[in-house]
């Protein structure tokens, strides 16, 4: 047996980047390579259809290394292990420490308290620390912003009166109220002089943060995934610098903060997402000259999205919320919650907690997640879209500090515009269906109602009770809001029924037919599909037998001029009659009476509501 060692496919010869690109221009057989291939982001960058190794060898990415400066490949140097979390509302002390001591025998190892400000004292935290090892199980706590700095010394008495090794003690307290100037427009400016407080407290915990940067609002307020990077580095660099300017050691400093940020469904951008934020945050602390590297590294705590979630087909918020969960693990987060299904128009149930929380230990138990560092690293694609994001992120960090910085910057409202801005696009988008929402403006169950369900409010971060307020406020819904509104108020007041008149060329008529109704129950319609008729009157007639409120015609382009106007007069205006396309004849069946038009370049939305309108609903 020979000993030579050869290499696979030394016979093939690797082609170039321009034979990839030349053959891609023969297969598109003319057409435009950047209108059909190049993806244009709403992070202002564009995507390649591929990439190859000649395209990242510029990238300073991937020569870092796990767990070392500028911490772009994660936080650990042999693994990817995250704190599963699960965020408990306090009502009743005891009640909230019996659940968490259930849950924390149901694989949570994280818990997250959220303590209204008047029941902020010493029996509460004796209370609801009953039982859990703090320095075994991560311990999280949000209340009033106005109250924090006593649940702070608090808990600091309680950890001491435990005698916990001050080391093993793993947490956070959520302060931020900038966050209350972001999103509700008040003025909170003087609680700023409560930070240095705080990490006096927490000086000797090197693992317990108390300043917090919550770009999960701003992603739960339909902010793109660049804004909430941009303004993360923005808002953790206003606190290290007022923190630094009142004579707080950085390195103690910056050990001291935590992002709170969102999740949204887009699955590797997020990823990437995550890994350019610890590497410009890193950027950002060691211009500060910290003693040591480590304190550069970026803790992340994940949740998942609520803007994209759905009261309609409630089901489809799994597949939204285990793609976002992925791209946070795969992203090295310190922690993450997965927000139950159901947190849209109910509190959640014990099912819908236990699926979140399944949904975690799915990716590390089975999956194994936890135990390969930085997975994305080396691919092409993904290292592509770290150094784009960090890119235009570090654009929008730059045009802040020139603001004067975060504080300045939300005073002046820009952040507040620029988010706002970025939501009425986007539901513009879902109106039209260039973003879709499955179940929702796409593909939505026919024959679903809505069963009393209403949409928990104020469950978006959506602006409520902020009149007077001095500075601007971000307003938002979720996006999928104003189809649930119209779909509600069909089904409240009247349910019509769309039936298809299919006739003509078969591919056509099918088509046009299953989008249609896809079209017109995104309203709740009840709609009726036909195989096909012979002649418009026996459309018409089957129609008329169904009781039906709008007759959809469905054909051919080029059979529109011979059979829209015949069915159009034989239904005599006996129900609302609409045409499924943009034919070519169209000013011709205009001219006829024909004013109904469905079609992909519709605004669904409002040609929904305009039918409504017309039905009398």
């Amino acid at each position: 047996m020979s000993n030579k060692k050869e290499k696979l496919f030394t016979e093939f010869q690797a082609p170039t980047t321009q034979e990839w690109l030349d053959k891609i221009e023969v297969d598109l057989k003319g057409a435009d390579f950047q209108k059909r291939l190049v993806w244009r982001t709403n992070e202002g960058f564009n995507v390649q259809p591929f990439y190859r190794r000649e395209d990242v060898l510029k990238l300073k990415t991937p020569d870092a290394l796990p767990g070392e400066f500028p911490f772009v490949r994660g936080n650990h140097k042999n693994t990817n292990v995250w704190y599963i979390r699960q965020d408990i509302k306090v009502e009743d002390a005891k009640a909230a420490n019996e659940k968490a001591l259930d849950i924390l025998n149901k694989g949570i190892d994280s818990l997250g308290f959220k303590v209204p400000g008047s029941m902020v004292n010493a029996e509460t935290v004796e209370t609801l620390l009953d039982g859990i090892r703090c320095d075994i199980v991560e311990v999280n706590f949000n209340t009033c912003k106005r109250h924090t700095l006593e649940l702070a010394q608090l808990l600091v008495a309680y950890f001491e009166k435990k005698g916990y090794d001050k080391e093993k003690v793993v947490g956070s307290i959520d302060f931020d109220p900038m966050e209350k100037i972001v999103m509700k427009g008040k003025d909170v400016t003087s609680m700023l002089s409560v930070t240095p407080q705080l990490v006096e407290l927490f000086k000797d915990y090197p693992n317990f943060r108390c300043i917090t940067v919550n770009t999960v609002s701003l992603n739960n307020a339909g902010a793109y995934i660049v804004q909430e990077l941009g303004y993360a580095l923005a808002w953790g660099n206003e606190y290290l610098n007022q923190m630094t300017e009142a004579g707080v050691d950085v390195d103690l400093a910056a050990k001291k903060i935590k992002f709170n940020m969102g999740i949204s469904e887009n699955y590797f951008m997020e990823l990437a997402k995550f890994r350019a934020a610890r590497m410009l945050w890193a950027q950002i602390v060691k211009q500060y000259e910290p003693k040591c590297d480590c304190a550069c590294k970026m803790i992340v705590n994940a949740v998942t999205s609520t803007y994209n979630q759905t009261l309609f087909d409630s089901y489809v918020n799994l597949l939204r919320s285990q793609t976002e969960a992925m791209s946070a693990a795969l992203g090295g987060v310190h922690s993450m919650v997965v927000v139950p299904f159901d947190a849209t128009y109910e509190v959640p149930t014990d099912f819908s907690e236990r699926i979140a929380r399944n949904q975690q230990l799915l990716l590390k138990e089975e999956c194994h997640f936890g135990e390969v560092v930085d997975p994305g690293a080396g691919s092409y694609y993904i290292e592509h879209l770290t150094d784009s994001l960090a890119v235009e992120g570090w654009k929008i960090f730059l045009k802040v500090e020139e603001e004067g910085g975060f504080l300045a910057a939300i005073k002046a409202g820009t952040v507040q515009d620029d988010i706002n801005a970025t939501n009425v696009k986007r539901h513009g988008d879902a109106a039209k269906r260039k973003e879709f929402l499955l179940g929702t403006n796409q593909f939505p169950n026919f024959t679903e109602k809505s069963e009393g369900k209403q949409a928990m409010s104020c469950a978006c971060g959506c602006a409520h009770g902020n009149e007077g307020a001095p500075f601007k406020s971000i307003e938002s819904t979720r996006l999928a809001a104003d189809f649930e509104d119209l779909r509600i108020h069909t089904e409240n007041a009247k349910t019509p029924t769309a039936f298809m008149l299919t006739i003509g060329n078969l591919a056509m008529r099918q088509a046009r037919a299953q989008f249609s109704c896809n079209f017109l129950a995104c309203a709740g319609y009840k709609v009726i599909d036909n195989l096909g008729f012979k002649t418009v009157e026996e459309g018409v007639d089957a129609a008329l037998k169904a009781n039906a409120d709008i007759v959809v015609l469905c054909s051919s382009d080029d059979e529109y001029a011979e059979y829209a106007i015949p069915a159009f007069k034989y239904l005599d205006n006996r129900a609302m009659f609409v045409v499924a396309g943009a034919p070519a004849c169209m000013d011709d069946l205009k001219a006829a009476g024909i004013e109904n038009f469905i079609h992909v370049k519709c605004n669904v939305l409002e040609t929904l509501k305009e039918y409504n309108q017309k039905l009398g609903i």
